[in-house]
């Protein structure tokens, strides 16, 4: 999975230098276009003579000269804001080692734990200026995640981050994960530990031979949790990625709302937020081939009903299909399944349900509720 080329047709929004000098050189113009978070000090010439009315600029470092001429030709110009462990105008999604950077100075060192801290200062301090950097930061992030799944069949996989590694329920989201990537499915998740991190390492794994799988999963099983070292859990991650390159994609879609949750380092596309509201309900509308619940507590059964909603008023359209695992979860534990039922029956989600006992069936029932 790689972000989708510049359209110039119908996307006027330019993310790279690569696509800058694209436009500049077969349009001759950057009028109209939004250019974001690209590092323009080298481009003075070009800006300081091509139309840019009507163009916006959106942090893109630029000389003074330059910024002064695009503003004088019609251009807004949103200047980088220093100071900021992100940044808010992106026009790419997360990738792990970008989160994870300096992890070997220790988790605290690095822009992910970075950014979280930040939020811990400003999130109560009523500052309009810090909650709108917020807001334009997942605006950016939702524009970018939009962009790189265009056409794709997205299966959400969610489930609790307590899931440890080194279990045999982190071995089956696994497993699940690996079969729904080779089914062509792009397997997209809540981005953090347990159950998502194993959804994403499945999908990691999908391109090597099954062997792979079994190994990764006991090189994993020496740091089980990310307590009570975010450091140690990472690292073991980076280890088995460091042994096995270029694994398969998949997305996570975190969020800083939680931060003792660490991202994982399996998804090759992270769209990390700051609002978990828009996390949540952006994950599972992006799930256009239906969700697989795994076992999990409050945040899972909140999700459950997040998906379940509009699939009762059918306000996303025909309703996906929702798969859940482990009867004894929830019928007993955590009796979900029966109140699905109910809202389910007689409209056109009841045949888009199921509930399996084991992990295994659920690629088998998503496919059968899918048609």
């Amino acid at each position: 999975m790689q972000p989708t080329p510049l359209r110039a047709s119908r996307d006027r929004e330019i993310e790279s230098l690569a696509e800058f000098d694209e436009v500049v050189s077969t349009g001759g113009t950057l009028a109209q276009f939004r250019v974001q978070a690209v590092d323009l000090t080298g481009r003075t010439e070009v800006l300081l003579s091509v139309d840019t009315a009507g163009a916006v600029f959106l942090g893109c470092p630029m000389d003074p000269d330059a910024a002064a001429r695009v503003r004088a030709a019609g251009a807004l110009v949103f200047p980088p804001i220093l100071g900021l462990p992100f940044d808010p105008y992106r026009g790419l999604l997360y990738s792990p080692d970008e989160l994870f950077d300096s992890l070997d100075a220790g988790y605290e060192a690095t822009p992910d734990a970075r950014a979280y801290a930040w939020f811990q200062r400003t999130k109560a301090d009523g500052d309009i200026f810090a909650s709108m950097l917020r807001a334009i930061h997942d605006d950016s992030v939702s524009d970018a995640l939009d962009e790189l799944l265009v056409g794709a069949q997205v299966v959400g996989v969610m489930g609790g981050h307590a899931m440890a590694r080194g279990t045999e329920a982190y071995e089956g989201a696994a497993r699940l994960g690996r079969e729904l990537a080779r089914a062509g499915l792009t397997v997209a998740t809540g981005g953090g530990p347990g159950a998502m991190e194993a959804a994403n390492l499945g999908a990691y794994a999908a391109p090597f031979g099954d062997d792979m799988l079994t190994e990764a999963l006991q090189l994993l099983a020496r740091a089980p949790s990310f307590t009570p070292s975010v450091t140690d859990w990472a690292q073991a991650a980076f280890g088995v990625r460091e042994r096995w390159p270029a694994g398969g994609p998949s997305v996570g879609i975190p969020t800083w709302f939680y931060g003792h949750e660490p991202p994982n380092a399996f998804a090759a596309h992270i769209a990390k937020y700051f609002a978990n509201a828009t996390r949540e309900d952006g994950l599972l509308a992006r799930s256009n081939a239906g969700v697989v619940f795994l076992p999990g507590a409050a945040g899972t059964v909140q999700e459950i009903f997040d998906n379940a909603t509009p699939n009762y008023y059918e306000s996303r359209g025909e309703p996906t299909p929702m798969v859940l695992v482990n009867r004894a979860h929830w019928t007993e534990k955590h009796p979900t399944w029966p109140l699905l039922q109910s809202l389910a029956r007689e409209r056109s989600m009841e045949s888009r349900i199921a509930l399996v006992d084991r992990i295994e069936d659920a690629p088998e029932a998503l496919k059968r509720l899918g048609g």
